[in-house]
């Protein structure tokens, strides 16, 4: 076996690189020095993110509002639910530098182990897979983001239903809703499975879990009152941005100040409008290409996608391409993800291109929002033969 096959099957390597990832990171983000947000604004740590998820924490079992600027400790508002602020407590206690490490190796190490857990294809493939996404989830973790751990939690959500494992199934979907609510799309994924009723009552249980678990450290009142403070925060956010986004990329190459909520809307429809093929239902190829669309749908019609959100997209982007066989225009679109999607915030491209050009015509996205009609077509009237497996040697 050529020596590239050999490292694409290694499983022991692609894991220490991911574990090696996470550490530089988190030590680039730890010894990054103070920044500021605003020009003339307060210093605050490099590791910003992971402040605010960390102070949640401590603002909820002290009593205080979760949804509300603590300008003297970080910049910018913890948006997650009450049940992210209370298990991320097990990451609170911990110095910063270790919490920051354990944190960004949960996020890589879910999404590694994620796509192995897929229950088909070969090992070169999952390698392929692994490091087609490896740039982007660099990009997450710098931020201190949760999208890898989202993505890990939906590819693993896939494993297990397809497995026929629906508890865990709908722990990783009803996980992923209460740490950013577009995971909320993966229950589509429900339809495409037998035992409806089993799907329900487990997603149920979790939700109620979920929900009430902050009632561990706070009473009833508080518990009402910051689910009120969540909503209304949730409510005020949609006017706030457009985004790496459907929405943001109209603007920006159409001028269109398009209606957010028509925007959206649209977009389920063209979601579903596939999954009227039910005899489909049976075929492999079609369900992982639901779960590709899930992954790129959550981003792409997310008025509030940035840059570190985009390991989420780049994961459909590649489940999408190593699942069907290959063509010559799947390869152009692949491409274009890699050099627009990836490389853009990299330095790969000079500084006045990503701040002339770039970021300001939303071509992060591009490519991604391409696929996902790609993605559409596929599932609605095209080909779906599958990738053929290449037997494995480790």
């Amino acid at each position: 076996m050529p020596s590239i096959n050999r490292f694409l099957v290694n499983r022991r390597l692609l894991f220490f690189i991911f574990v090696v990832i996470a550490l530089l990171a988190s030590l680039q983000s730890y010894y990054g020095g103070l920044k500021t947000f605003v020009p003339g604004g307060k210093l605050y740590t490099s590791f910003n993110n992971y402040i605010i998820f960390k102070q949640s924490f401590f603002h909820l079992i002290h009593g205080q509002d979760l949804y509300v600027l603590y300008l003297d400790e970080q910049f910018d508002l913890f948006k997650y639910s009450p049940a992210f602020a209370l298990f991320f407590g097990g990451l609170s206690y911990l110095p910063d530098l270790a919490g920051l490490t354990l944190w960004n190796l949960l996020n890589a190490l879910v999404l590694f182990f994620s796509v192995y857990y897929l229950p088909k294809g070969d090992l070169r493939t999952k390698g392929i897979i692994l490091l087609t996404v490896l740039i982007e989830l660099l990009t997450s973790i710098q931020n201190e983001q949760s999208n890898g751990l989202i993505a890990g939690l939906l590819i693993f959500a896939f494993g297990f239903l397809e497995r026929g494992k629906y508890w865990q199934a709908a722990f990783c979907i009803v996980a992923s809703v209460y740490i950013k609510l577009f995971g909320i799309v993966a229950l589509a994924l429900f339809l495409l499975y037998p035992n409806k009723l089993k799907l329900t009552y487990t997603t149920a249980v979790w939700i109620l879990l979920f929900t009430f678990a902050p009632l561990v450290v706070v009473d009833m009142e508080q518990f009402l009152f910051l689910y009120k403070s969540w909503l209304s925060l949730l409510q005020n956010d949609r006017s706030i941005s457009d985004g790496l986004s459907v929405i943001g990329w109209l603007k920006a190459w159409f001028g269109w100040d398009v209606n957010k909520t028509m925007v959206n809307i649209a977009g389920v429809v063209l979601f579903c409008l596939p999954l009227v093929r039910i005899r489909y239902y049976s075929q492999y190829t079609f369900r992982i290409l639901l779960l590709a669309s899930v992954l790129i749908w959550v981003v792409i019609f997310n008025h509030r996608a940035e840059s570190p959100t985009f390991i989420i997209a780049m994961c459909g982007v590649a489940l999408w391409y190593f699942s069907l066989s290959s063509s010559r225009e799947n390869l152009v679109l692949l491409l274009l993800a890699f050099v627009f999607t990836a490389l853009s915030a990299t330095d790969v491209f000079p500084r006045f291109m990503r701040d002339e050009w770039l970021k300001p015509y939303v071509i992060k996205a591009v490519p991604c929002i391409l696929i996902w009609g790609k993605i559409i077509y596929d599932m609605w009237v095209g080909n779906l033969a599958p990738r053929e497996s290449v037997p494995s040697q480790v």
